[in-house]
C-alpha cells in the first residue's frame, strides 16, 4: 500500500541528486541560478553530514591525534622541570558531548572537502572564460598541497610552542597548570589555520601578477621590505619564541615567494613577446580580447550583420528592379 498524506500519494525520487539542466544556449535566470545554487547548497551539505558521521565513529582515535602535540610538549617540559604539575581537563557536564560534536565536524570539513570544493567550482564555472577555467584549475591544484603542508608544519611545529608557553608556570609553587580541552583544541586548530593560509600568500601573490594587478618589476623592488614581514609574521604566528619555530615558517615563505617572483618574470617576459599591435591597439594572446568563445560570439554577431545588411541591399535592389518594370522609375526621371 503506497503511503499517503491527507489522500495524496507520496512518491520517492532520487532525481533530485541529478544537477538541473542547463539551458542550451548557456543563457540562466535568476530562477534557474537559485535553483542551481539550492541544488550544490545540498549536495555539499550532505557530503559534510556524511563526513561528520564518519568523523563520529573515528572520534576517539581523531581526539588523541589532536592531543599528541600536548602530550609531546608535557614530555618535553618534564625533561627539563621534573616538578611541575599540568594536565588537561573538561570544564562542565557537557563538554565532552560538544566536544565530540566539534571534532566530528571538523573532520567532516576535511573529508568532505573535495566535494564541496567541486559543488563552488561547477557552480562559478559556467561564468568563467576559458582562461580563467584554466588558471582556476591549476590555481586549486597547486593550493591544496601548499595548504597541507602549511597544516602539517603547524602541527609539528605545535609541542615545542606548548613546551615553552607552559615552562613560564612559576617553580617552587604548589600550582597546577590545568587546561580547557575545548579551548586547546581551538588553539591548535587556529594556529595550523594560519600555518596553512600563510604557505597560499605567495600564490596569491603571483595570481595578482597573471590578472596584471601586480608587477615581476614591482615584486624585485619591494622583496627585502616583503622578506622583513614574513619574518615579523612569522615570529608573531608561531607560539613559541624559540628562532628554530620561526625559521620553520619563514623560510618556506621566503623560498616560495622569491620561486613566485621568478615565475612573475617569465611570465611577464611571455606577455611582453606575444603582444601583437592590431590597428594601434595593443592586444594580448591569452588576455579576454582573446578568448575563443567570445571570439565566436563576435562572428556570429558579424555574420548576423551582413546577413541583415545584404537583405537590405537585395530588398532595395529588388525594388528597383520592380519599379523599373512599372515603368515607375522611368516617369520619375522624365519628371526630373
Amino acid at each position: 500500500m503506497p503511503l499517503t498524506l491527507r489522500g495524496r500519494p507520496i512518491h520517492f525520487s532520487l532525481k533530485w541528486l541529478k544537477p538541473p539542466p542547463l539551458p542550451p544556449d548557456g543563457n540562466m535566470t535568476l530562477f534557474e541560478h537559485l535553483r542551481e545554487l539550492r541544488y550544490r547548497l545540498v549536495v555539499a551539505s550532505l557530503a559534510i553530514l556524511v563526513g561528520t558521521i564518519i568523523g563520529f565513529v573515528f572520534y576517539e582515535w581523531l581526539f588523541q591525534l589532536l592531543l599528541e602535540p600536548y602530550s609531546t610538549a608535557i614530555a618535553l617540559i618534564k625533561e627539563k622541570r621534573p616538578d611541575i604539575n599540568a594536565s588537561i581537563v573538561i570544564g562542565s557536564v557537557s563538554k565532552p558531548f560538544t566536544l565530540s560534536l566539534k571534532v566530528s565536524l571538523i573532520a567532516g570539513l576535511v573529508l568532505s572537502g573535495p566535494v564541496w570544493l567541486y559543488q563552488l567550482w561547477a557552480f562559478i564555472v559556467p561564468g568563467l572564460l576559458a582562461k580563467e577555467k584554466k588558471w582556476t584549475l591549476i590555481f586549486v591544484g597547486i593550493a591544496s598541497p601548499l595548504f597541507a603542508a602549511g597544516i602539517a608544519l603547524g602541527y609539528y611545529v605545535m609541542p615545542k610552542g606548548i613546551a615553552v608557553m607552559i615552562g613560564f608556570t612559576p617553580a617552587g609553587a604548589a600550582i597546577t597548570n590545568l587546561q580547557d580541552v575545548s579551548e586547546f583544541l581551538t588553539f591548535l586548530i587556529r594556529v595550523m589555520l594560519v600555518f596553512g593560509l600563510a604557505f597560499e600568500i605567495p600564490l596569491f601573490v603571483l595570481m595578482l601578477n597573471i590578472m596584471g594587478v601586480v608587477k615581476a618589476v614591482q615584486l624585485s623592488k619591494y622583496r627585502s621590505y616583503v622578506i622583513f614581514g614574513v619574518f615579523v609574521f612569522a615570529a608573531v604566528a608561531t607560539p613559541s619564541v624559540d628562532p628554530v619555530s620561526m625559521l620553520l615558517l619563514a623560510l618556506p615563505m621566503t623560498v616560495l615567494f622569491i620561486l613566485s617572483e621568478v615565475i612573475a618574470h617569465i611570465l611577464d617576459r611571455r606577455k611582453a613577446r606575444r603582444a601583437v599591435d592590431s590597428d594601434g591597439e595593443l592586444v594580448l594572446r591569452g588576455s579576454v580580447d582573446d578568448d575563443v568563445a567570445l571570439q565566436k560570439l563576435s562572428e556570429s554577431d558579424d555574420t548576423q550583420v551582413n546577413g541583415n545588411s545584404s537583405a537590405k541591399v537585395n530588398g532595395a535592389a529588388a525594388g528597383d528592379s520592380m519599379a523599373d518594370a512599372m515603368g515607375f522609375k522611368k516617369k520619375i526621371d522624365e519628371q526630373g
